[in-house]
């Protein structure tokens, strides 16, 4: 057949073109050709059976006789000029490749399922630690602030916008929850951390401050923060004079905290001149001394740096009434919260709660009823006030 065709193949390649078969209680030999082109695959089927017959009558008749009975091969039917390709099946693999997709699809959704390890729900952190979510901070614009600009106060939801709302609603409910926490024995003394930098740990704590502030209790907030301050330009207080001033000797408690533009129940200790060895400063029997002396007037929250990277949080509430960890939701991994909670542990420290930051609205669903309240509601009042003026144009100018 190669030589007979002009074929450039050698005869391995040219027997996997070819299929035979015979049909049970026959007589009969189906030859099937595969091949680029339908010309071809006819070609290579008509040729094949015409090398065959000759193959069985050069073994059954060598010399020609054409004696009756020996076996022969006649061709009883030709082979037919393909009209359509068996290859590719385009419906066929449009199927398979949904099918496989959706396989593939769910077995990667199981899988990162599986070994996704990041905390994005209350319950995800309440199964696997022995915490309590206190809090969930939406995400809103007022909160996007730059971090080197300081800290976001959202607390006043006197702007319309509704994530706004959502924000400040969150920091009321957050202090809602530490007042009946412990009720016999609050906490006086609170420092807010983070496993790692970015978690929003200095807008929590600012707008905790706030919230309790606006609630009517005096309240101290304290710039722990040694390594990169930011609660003086949140507050926009001065940041030359704080903390650090204070533990060496340089000024008072009482001289070195002043008062927020926020509220007036809301006091600020900056932190001061960054010194050279913050743990060692943070640690000492003046800071402690310190915390003492403002909590017996007020509330005091300290804005301590993350744990993970270096210890001055952990230093902190070994000295305070507890910690609130603060994480990203969807970005903070459970081996990070428990290396976090692990550092606390490991100076007799006490873990408050969680707070869960950075929340995104699918995940709030407890605050759509807020956003209804604030947004539909404020609609209907004036889409009834249009209608109102509307009436009254009609009826004409009112009478007194």
């Amino acid at each position: 057949m190669i030589e007979e065709l002009g074929l450039e193949q050698s005869a391995a390649g040219l027997v996997s073109q070819i299929s035979v078969e015979q049909p049970l209680d026959t007589v009969l030999i189906k030859i099937t050709a595969r091949d680029a082109s339908p010309q071809g695959a006819q070609r290579l089927a008509d040729a094949w059976v015409e090398a065959l017959a000759a193959e069985v009558d050069e073994i059954e008749d060598p010399k020609g006789l054409d004696r009756p009975g020996t076996p022969q091969v006649t061709t009883v039917e030709s082979a037919v000029l393909p009209s359509t390709p068996v290859s590719p099946d385009p419906v066929r693999n449009l199927g398979l490749a949904l099918l496989i997709g959706l396989v593939l699809g769910y077995a990667y959704a199981l899988l990162r399922h599986t070994l996704d390890r990041r905390l994005r729900t209350p319950q995800a952190v309440q199964e696997r630690f022995e915490v309590p979510v206190l809090g969930m901070v939406p995400m809103a614009p007022a909160l996007g602030r730059d971090p080197d600009e300081g800290a976001a106060v959202a607390v006043d939801d006197s702007d319309a916008n509704p994530r706004q709302r959502q924000a400040a609603e969150a920091f009321r409910k957050l202090r809602t929850n530490l007042i009946f926490m412990r009720v016999d024995d609050p906490p006086k003394v609170i420092v807010v951390t983070s496993p790692q930098p970015g978690d929003g740990k200095s807008t929590v704590a600012a707008n905790l401050a706030a919230a309790v502030a606006y609630s009517g209790q005096p309240v101290t907030l304290v710039d722990g923060d040694l390594r990169r301050p930011t609660v003086a330009t949140s507050m926009q207080v001065d940041g030359d004079v704080g903390l650090t001033d204070v533990l060496v000797g340089r000024v008072t408690t009482s001289d070195a905290v002043q008062k927020s533009t926020v509220h007036p129940n809301l006091g600020v200790l900056a932190a001061g001149r960054i010194p050279p060895n913050p743990s060692e400063l943070l640690g000492s029997q003046a800071m402690k001394s310190t915390l003492s002396a403002l909590a017996a007037t007020s509330l005091v929250i300290v804005d301590a740096p993350p744990l993970l990277p270096v210890t001055d949080a952990a230093i902190l509430t070994a000295g305070a009434d507890g910690a609130l960890v603060v994480i990203s939701a969807g970005r903070t991994v459970d081996a990070e919260l428990s290396q976090a909670l692990s550092h606390l542990e490991a100076v007799s420290g006490t873990a408050l709660g969680v707070i869960m930051n950075k929340t995104s609205r699918r995940g709030m669903s407890g605050y759509y009823y807020e956003t209804y309240y604030y947004g539909e509601d404020q609609s209907r009042r004036r889409k009834r006030s249009k209608k109102a003026k509307r009436s009254a144009g009609r009826r004409g100018p009112a009478t007194a």
